[in-house]
């Protein structure tokens, strides 16, 4: 892989997030002449962040932006690492450097795409077509007069040590060659990376054909003008015909070596599997251990160690015993919350962040489930901050000669998303929680999740939900005057999307960014209306996992959790970056066998005549799950839809 090295011109540090946001400059033409376009440079973000064009120790990760003439400005992440070990100190010695300004420059490792390369005059290569697979920060000394060429001199005995270091062979071989470069013989103490004989071979078939070209380049050129060749054409010609006898003589020697090696290779005996090669090749053992288990075990076996504890913790952590080869965070967790804490203990801070990543990974199970979670481009805000919005603005009108000009005012007002708090129980039989299989283990994760996910899809699309002040959000279609279906066929269809689309248009609102909102059972109905030939009236439809692909250009996001209208179903066309979330992204625990309750989804204020269930005495754990979530809309118009939908129906 080729490299192309520049100055790090940093416009941004953010110690907190530990990002750098820069400009990855067009290296200027170093000592061997090269340039990379960058207008040419393709990327999938995000890219690996490396520390030396070391590829088995990365450091972050980076994100390239639109490529400009002048270069491409990135955003490089480091993230942080809690618990000591080797990860942590080479991030964190990465991250030093460029604060202490000792990493000054960048370096993007690439490889040229199909024919996208042109040679210059002066012999260097500039590549107009390349793919950047990765973003390195590299050495560059403090003297001010160092030039691009002494960072690749640095950086080059640090890939060799690596087996990465880049060779001729790695550049394109290109029809320009001249005679006057000496293309066989590396300079005297430089170091080349040893290669097999088949590639030197390859690598030296390649030159071959390059001088061979240019060779016929210069002879068909004086055919073409009727002339014969000048002094320094003959003498560049002459001197790449003797190149080229030379390299065929080297080619026959590298086959001859080739052919003897291997009539000297002998197999490699005793090697029975993976384990005796891997002790006949080095003595060594190579055992890779992973965790394979489902996102939200950890968080799911917290829960069950809770019911089966019946409230004593400490039994609760011998519970968790035995999980301690796949989820050990588990019984950490259980213990930091039996001993008592203080901010001198240096074991205190892992079993906390521990309990973050637990609950964390139950969130990662959690979010892709929920309508709120696969919508991208939410507008996320904190809890408890004053957002101000503009509800109306000024005016201006045409004046005439010598006349007073109008005076107008603004108004505002703000959008404060407190803390609102969802939350549900499940309860479970004392014999589901004892089995600790696998498939008990996903009824118990499933259950907690489809909780949340239930109340919270529902509430966050149905018209008839209101805010309830300092208790829950109103819905994002509450208050909305909806399109009603004007029919079922496919052009009822356009005409109430067409009307639905009009709304946004009117309140001077775009709809990049939009996206439908529908259950699976409407989008089927869609997908599958044919017109009179026989084809698909909206084919970019197609139910998948959660997501619907597309209908009418925008993005679908499939829920069966949204409430149906009177006669049919409900479409919502939203405005993502509209719409604020004030999510903290956890789900807080608790479980009891010893309270009563109101087996109800909708239970009452506590009388003389409401049935309380004891879980102790029918043998049944309950297991309470709470999450702290608030969403409102920026502006009003930023969610329609259309209502009592039937399409497809005959």
């Amino acid at each position: 892989m080729n490299r192309a090295y520049s100055i790090l011109a940093v416009k941004a540090v953010d110690d907190d997030q530990r990002v750098i946001r820069g400009v990855a400059t067009t290296p200027n033409p170093d000592r061997v002449g090269d340039i990379v376009d960058p207008l040419g440079v393709k990327f999938t973000n995000p890219m690996p962040l490396l520390h030396q064009h070391d590829s088995g120790r990365p450091v972050g990760t980076v994100k390239f932006d639109r490529p400009t003439k002048d270069g491409i400005q990135f955003e490089a992440s480091l993230p942080r690492i809690d618990e000591p070990g080797p990860l942590k100190d080479r991030v964190d010695t990465a991250w030093g450097e460029v604060k202490a300004g000792l990493v000054r420059a960048v370096s993007i490792g690439f490889r040229t795409l199909s024919d996208g390369y042109e040679v210059m005059k002066d012999g260097g290569i500039r590549y107009l077509q390349t793919e950047v697979m990765e973003l390195s920060l590299v050495t560059i000394p403090a003297n001010a007069d160092a030039k691009i060429s002494l960072i690749k001199s640095i950086d080059a005995p640090l890939l060799a040590a690596t087996g990465k270091q880049p060779s001729d062979a790695d550049r394109p071989a290109t029809p320009g060659a001249t005679g006057s470069q000496s293309p066989i013989s590396p300079s005297k103490g430089a170091r080349i990376m040893s290669k097999t004989f088949a590639e030197q071979i390859t690598a030296f078939e390649a030159t071959r054909q390059a001088k061979s070209a240019r060779m016929s380049e210069l002879m068909n050129k004086a055919a073409d003008e009727g002339s014969t060749l000048d002094a320094s054409q003959t003498e560049e010609y002459d001197g790449l015909a003797d190149e080229v006898k030379s390299i065929d003589a080297h080619l026959v020697r590298l086959s001859d070596l080739e052919k003897a090696n291997r009539a000297a290779a002998k197999p490699v005996e005793g090697v029975k599997g993976t384990e005796t090669g891997s002790q006949v090749r080095s003595g060594v053992r190579v055992e890779v251990k992973g965790n394979n288990l489902p996102k939200g075990t950890s968080f799911t076996r917290y829960a069950m160690a809770l019911a089966l504890g019946k409230g004593n913790l400490m039994q609760s952590a011998e519970i968790a015993k035995g999980w301690g080869d796949s989820t050990p965070e588990v019984e950490k967790v259980l213990k930091a919350a039996v001993a008592a804490g203080n901010t001198t203990d240096p074991n205190w801070a892992k079993p906390l962040v521990e309990y973050q990543n637990m609950a964390s990974e139950f969130a990662e199970l959690l979010r892709p489930m929920t309508i709120v979670g696969r919508i991208e481009g939410l507008r996320r805000v904190p809890f408890n901050i004053k957002i101000p919005r503009q509800t109306a603005g000024s005016s201006a009108s045409w004046v005439g000669e010598g006349k007073p000009k109008p005076v107008s005012a603004l108004a505002f007002d703000q959008i404060l998303l407190g803390h609102t708090k969802l939350a549900g129980i499940v309860v479970l039989t004392d014999e589901l929680v004892r089995l600790s299989n696998p498939a008990a283990e996903g009824i118990v994760r499933q259950d907690l999740a489809a909780t949340i996910v239930q109340t919270m899809d529902r509430d966050f699309v149905d018209p008839g939900k209101a805010a309830v002040a300092d208790v829950s959000p109103a819905s994002i279609t509450n208050g909305v005057t909806p399109v009603a279906a004007s029919g079922t066929d496919a052009d009822a269809v356009r005409a109430d999307v067409r009307a639905v689309m009009n709304k946004f248009v009117v309140a001077n609102m775009s709809l990049a960014g939009a996206v439908w909102i529908m259950t699976e059972q409407e989008a089927l109905a869609l997908a599958m209306m044919q017109n009179p030939l026989g084809q698909a009236e909206f084919n970019g439809l197609a139910i998948n996992g959660g997501t619907g692909g597309t209908f009418f250009g925008l993005p679908v996001i499939l829920s069966e959790n949204i409430p149906a209208g009177a006669t049919g179903s409900r479409i919502i066309l939203a405005k993502a970056n509209e719409i604020l979330l004030a999510d903290d992204g956890e789900v807080l625990l608790d479980s009891s066998n010893q309270a009563s309750l109101e087996m109800d989804s909708a239970p009452a204020t506590p009388s003389a005549t409401t049935v309380m269930v004891s879980l102790w005495q029918h043998n049944m754990v309950g297991i309470r799950a709470e999450r702290y979530v608030n969403w409102a809309k920026r502006r009003a118009g930023a969610v329609q839809f259309i209502d009592n939908a039937a399409y497809g129906t005959v």
